[in-house]
């Protein structure tokens, strides 16, 4: 019996509702989806990449109310009435944010793998932090991984962003 249970438990699926990228979503997925598999998968939304898929890396992370989260230790259940924001919700219109264009104009980017959870981290943080300076935004990053840039540039990057805000 113990197994028809874990079985049953794996099938399970529930609806949710929150809203992705400004645009309301409910959908019914299975309990035990992931977040990250959730946004890849049911939504399309493939900017959010899976990496270690143990939280280490932060490739996947997303804006959840505002906060970075790790989607590959979330489950989509979780995301519930939360607003979910990927790398493709940082677009204005179809346009580039100040983030990615700063991204693209320091050349902080080499193969891309990492780079959207690098601006979804720079995305909070300069949120809540609108003047930055290099060590505080090297401290803020330290969560990423990057094995291709050696962080200059995208520090550079999210220092320049900081700056365009405070200009504005």
């Amino acid at each position: 019996m113990p197994e028809d249970r874990f079985a049953q438990s794996c099938a399970a699926r529930r609806a949710i509702r929150l809203v992705v990228n400004g645009a309301a979503v409910e959908r019914e997925v299975p309990v035990r989806k992931l977040l990250a598999d959730f946004i890849r998968e049911d939504l399309g939304l493939t900017a959010t990449h899976l990496g270690c898929e143990h939280g280490v890396c932060g490739a996947c992370t997303v804006l959840l109310d505002g906060e970075s989260v790790r989607s590959c230790l979330m489950l989509a259940v979780q995301a519930e009435g939360c607003a979910l924001t990927t790398l493709e919700g940082v677009a204005r219109r179809g346009e580039l944010g100040p983030l990615q264009e700063e991204f693209r104009e320091a050349h902080a980017l080499q193969c891309g793998f990492c780079t959207s959870g690098f601006i979804m981290t720079a995305a909070e943080l300069l949120e809540r932090e609108p003047e930055l300076d290099e060590e505080r935004v090297r401290e803020a990053i330290s969560g990423n991984l990057c094995r291709c840039t050696g962080y200059a540039n995208i520090v550079t990057a999210i220092v320049r962003a900081a700056a365009r805000r405070v200009a504005r």
